[in-house]
């Protein structure tokens, strides 16, 4: 599934929509999709320590059970963007919708931490799919002259769904005495912090009836009065119709899907600016981002943090997430991304390698483990500085470099590509840190240092800055 091309006609680009309030209902609603990604992906964070204790499984069950999620994110991203060219983007839409609900359902009533795995794993494939159809849609429905603010919202959403995830853990786990297995209307807290999703996963299949299909789909099915009354609705009637439906007719025309064998280069298998773009991908994970939202709860409460206090610590670091991404919407176009992205790793290098000291005072086994007052201390402020820094910088820009900085010819092929290592690594670290921290948690965060140093190094030699470039100029 690939966008409209960015070049418009001059008529459309000065076009103010009639109703802006509509088009931002409409692109509100698909960025559930988003807010969804990022409640699912963090929401098992408060839940990590119950499943542990409830079916008595060890790290190296704990980090398959948590990343299994990541292997459905991988399929439904694959898969997503053939099946919205076939039946549509609001159908596909539909179909995540009721992923995120089955998975909600099942992940509350599991009978083995086996089958709740599989239950991430239906989620995950949910996940993949939002991740691609929803950025997809909003940028075929937004009006040109307000894409990149309405584009926006679905980075919005996914930081919002963490906030309200990790706000959801917290109030649970208050209401059912500070514990996640303590019972609350006959199920564990861990439960009801796993099956909650099922409200806004509910939601967000009910506004996908509210919202109208996208143009570029209408008139590839050959629906063009359909499509020009939508492009109506969100563009506004002053803009030539026939002329907009014109357009979108010759570009699906002229469309011709990149391959990988596009991608090969002389060296190393693929283009040089490919391989940019997989490093790229990796280094966002591998500073072990992931690790704070999947695991922070589980985290401090290894360093002898109590369960109510680590839930309320997850909350805090995933607003400090927010509040990063607003810091990085309102910066990247201003000093541009190559910039955001030096100060973001300079950032996470130092408040990681302060977090690997602070744990590396870790004393005791099992449930006797502390650490002193001021390392404890000094390892809070450090994780929250790490995850700002992340959101100012690599949390947005990376998605922006990636949009823009592939030739027109393999855009589309290289972001897949780019996007498929980003999930790999995303696994690796997520299933990895139960066994490492358990070996070596100092030494963890130690190793997520040394890719943040190696991210600057990568970025300030190899990465090019597409700030102010047309997207014809990337060669």
């Amino acid at each position: 599934m690939t966008s409209p091309e960015p070049v418009v006609e001059p008529e459309a680009r000065k076009a103010h929509p009639e109703h802006l309030g509509h088009v931002l209902f409409i692109t509100a609603a698909a960025a559930m999709g988003g807010f969804l990604f990022g409640y699912d992906s963090a929401v098992i964070n408060g839940a990590v320590t119950g499943i542990r204790d409830r079916f008595g499984v060890g790290s190296a069950e704990i980090g398959i059970v948590v990343s299994s999620a990541l292997l459905g994110c991988a399929v439904g991203a694959a898969t997503a963007g053939r099946l919205a060219d076939r039946i549509g983007r609001i159908r596909s839409m539909q179909i995540a919708a009721v992923l995120f609900t089955a998975s909600a359902i099942g992940s509350m009533l599991p009978f083995s931490v086996w089958d709740l795995g599989f239950w991430r794993i239906v989620g995950g494939l949910g996940i993949g799919m939002a991740s691609v159809i929803a950025p997809a849609y909003i940028a075929e429905v937004a009006p040109p002259a307000y894409r990149g603010r309405l584009g926006s919202l679905q980075q919005l959403g996914i930081v919002s769904g963490i906030v309200i995830s990790q706000l959801v853990n917290y109030a649970v786990a208050q209401a059912a005495g500070g514990e996640t297995r303590n019972e609350l209307a006959g199920l564990e807290a861990w439960q009801w912090m796993l099956g909650i999703m099922f409200v806004p996963a509910a939601l967000y299949g009910l506004l996908t009836l509210a919202i109208p299909e996208s143009p570029r789909y209408l008139i590839s099915v050959g629906r063009r009065e359909k499509a020009k009354q939508v492009l109506g609705e969100v563009e506004g009637h002053t803009v030539d119709l026939d002329r907009r439906a014109d357009e979108i007719e010759a570009l699906l025309r002229s469309d011709r899907k990149p391959t990988l064998s596009d991608l090969r280069g002389n060296r190393l298998g693929l283009l040089p600016i490919v391989w940019v773009g997989i490093l790229l991908s990796v280094f966002q994970q591998f500073v072990g981002i992931n690790v704070i939202f999947y695991y922070s709860s589980a985290l401090w409460q290894s360093v002898g943090i109590d369960t109510e206090g680590s839930l309320f610590y997850s909350l805090t670091t995933s607003i400090i997430n927010l509040v990063g991404t607003f810091v990085a919407i309102a910066l990247v176009d201003r000093i541009g991304r190559k910039p955001l992205a030096l100060v973001g790793s300079a950032g996470m290098a130092v408040s990681l390698a302060v977090a690997a000291w602070a744990f590396s005072f870790k004393t005791g086994t099992g449930d006797d483990i502390t650490i002193p007052d001021t390392q404890g201390a000094v390892a809070l402020v450090a994780a929250h500085v790490f995850v700002l820094f992340f959101a100012l910088s690599w949390g947005v820009v990376v998605w922006v470099f990636l949009g823009e900085m592939f030739p027109n010819r393999i855009r589309a092929a290289a972001l897949g590509v780019a996007a498929a290592a980003q999930w790999i690594a995303n696994w690796a670290i997520t299933v990895t840190f139960p066994s490492l921290s358990e070996w070596n948690l100092s030494g963890a965060y130690w190793m997520y240092a040394a890719f943040a140093v190696l991210s600057f190094f990568f970025v300030l030699k190899y990465v090019p800055e597409t700030k102010g470039k047309a997207l014809e100029e990337m060669g």
